[in-house]
């Protein structure tokens, strides 16, 4: 259904630190760097035959996270989970909702953070 996912930056270098990180915990590696007509840039990062992007707005109006919205990282262990939670605080990132962990009663992993633009992430694993 999807073919990518894109989030807004204010700030690509710092982004590009941060995703370049905690997408490798994915296996995720260097993004695909594009400069748009308009002048904005973008990172696309593959992997599995999907697309995350980074981008500076192309209106050139402030980045803003999305309220409500979160971007969903299908991760392939507890483990990995706790791993990308643990890399995007150390690359600027900060946490967010509980702990990383096994939510009651739903058989899933989860670790909410937020990236140094605001944007919100979740690495989930689900139990099998």
């Amino acid at each position: 259904m999807l073919n990518h996912v894109m989030v807004g930056t204010n700030d690509i270098e710092q982004s590009k630190r941060f995703y370049d990180a905690v997408l490798a915990t994915l296996g995720a590696g260097e993004p695909i760097q594009n400069t748009a007509d308009s002048g904005h840039k973008r990172l696309f990062y593959r992997h599995e035959g999907n697309t995350f992007g980074v981008s500076e707005p192309i209106n050139g109006e402030a980045a803003t996270p999305a309220n409500g919205g979160t971007v969903g990282f299908k991760c392939t262990s507890p483990e990995q989970v706790q791993a990308f939670h643990d890399v995007a605080l150390a690359n600027g990132g900060t946490s967010c909702e509980e702990p990383p962990g096994l939510r009651d009663g739903k058989g899933v992993h989860l670790a909410y953070v937020r990236d140094p633009s605001g944007n919100k992430l979740c690495a989930l694993y689900r139990v099998k």
